[in-house]
């Protein structure tokens, strides 16, 4: 059967390639301990439990939703912003609610991008940001994110000749997945960054609430003028634990979130009924019961720490996100190829840097979205395995 040339261009998506893998191994009667992916093991409060089955139960929530969200979730998502941010957004024309924002990010590429176009896009990065790009047939330009400069690009370095045909500009800090973070200076030199280049900036903001010692976070929406140049997403899958439920947020520029819904309106119909007003539940949760399950991530990311502190792989505990961005040990010719090793060798999964560019090659990512002992167990085995191997 014929395949579109867009798709034949992309490659598969490289966790579900590895998922596989990992399931193969398992099938062998490996006990794998996954620390692959940033998917939340713990689940929601209960009172997001209990808004969606509570609407689920009302006989008029089982039909069509409409294309732009309930109004209380758009509400919910100002207030979120006013409340978090300091910042005023246009409850009608500045907020876009998602079915999560992975779909939201390709579909704006989607709906802003021709054949042509040259897309801005940090390497190492959450994969959407190219793959979107190459579904639309557009050109993806990769800038480098480099542990000497803390994992920020140097935007200036961008040649003329790029931006001359660039439209837009990708960023995601907190960042996946190196963990690093910027300042809000940072993200107002990107704002105007953007507008003297006729950028739109797309900023990727998941990790703004997965945060540790004191550490918050910033929106570019708090830049003065940023709605005039960009958009930022946001999700409820890493603050909410809610990563299933597909509940995400864009906001910022009015023109862009127009095209959006656009596009939106002829590909989905809406989140359901129910998933809407449980997420309208969790955008009023206590920051109490956010900083008290941020500090079970940070005693995880601590034991990973310290499991790796003694090795070759030592590194520091990033202020925000899930997750551990360590080097592999030189020994290794690649980065897959040590997290073959671990995976089949100690049962223990992690992400391969090279699945986020080239750039992340020499690198992996552990996450700490697994149950605490676990997390420990799974440093035991890797300073195991990096002793076995006489890369302690």
């Amino acid at each position: 059967m014929k395949r579109s040339t867009r798709l034949s261009n992309i490659p598969p998506y490289h966790f579900a390639r590895w998922a596989k893998h990992i399931n193969a191994v398992r099938q062998q009667g490996v006990d794998v301990i996954r620390l692959d992916v940033g998917n939340p093991d713990m689940p929601p409060p209960d009172e997001i439990v209990e808004a969606l089955c509570g609407a689920a139960r009302k006989y008029d929530r089982h039909g069509y939703p409409g294309y732009g969200g309930i109004p209380p979730l758009r509400e919910a998502i100002v207030a979120y912003y006013e409340k978090r941010f300091g910042v005023s957004l246009d409850v009608g024309s500045q907020v876009m609610p998602l079915l999560g924002s992975k779909e939201g990010i390709t579909h704006l590429a989607l709906a802003c991008l021709d054949p042509g176009d040259v897309v801005l896009v940090p390497d190492p990065c959450y994969a959407p940001y190219t793959m979107g790009t190459m579904l639309a047939e557009a050109e993806v330009y990769t800038f480098p994110l480099l542990a000497e400069n803390d994992f920020l690009p140097d935007l200036d370095a961008i040649p003329v000749d790029v931006l001359d045909k660039a439209v837009l500009l990708w960023l995601n800090y907190p960042n996946n997945p190196t963990g690093a973070t910027a300042a809000l200076e940072f993200l107002a030199q990107a704002v105007e960054f953007a507008r003297q280049n006729d950028l739109l900036l797309c900023h990727d903001a998941p990790y703004a609430d997965v945060t540790y010692d004191g550490y918050v976070a910033p929106s570019v929406m708090q830049v003065e003028g940023a709605t005039d140049v960009a958009v930022e997403f946001n999700s409820l899958s890493k603050t909410y634990n809610m990563a299933g439920w597909r509940v995400g947020t864009a906001v910022g520029n009015a023109e862009t979130l127009a095209a959006l819904a656009q596009l939106k309106s002829n590909v989905d119909t809406g989140m359901f009924c129910p998933v809407q007003e449980a997420a309208v539940r969790a955008l009023s949760i206590s920051p109490a019961w956010i900083a008290e399950r941020n500090e079970i991530y940070r005693e995880r990311l601590d034991i990973l720490v310290e499991g790796l502190a003694e090795t070759s792989m030592s590194t520091a505990r990033p202020p925000a996100t899930l997750y551990i961005w360590a080097r592999v040990p030189d020994a290794w010719e690649s980065s897959e190829q040590f997290a073959r090793a671990l995976l089949e060798q100690a049962g223990v999964a992690i992400a391969s840097g090279s699945y986020f560019g080239p750039a992340g090659e020499g690198y992996v990512r552990i996450s700490a979205t697994a149950p605490t002992e676990q997390v420990r167990k799974a440093a035991e085995r890797l300073g195991q395995f990096l002793k076995s191997s006489g890369l302690h």
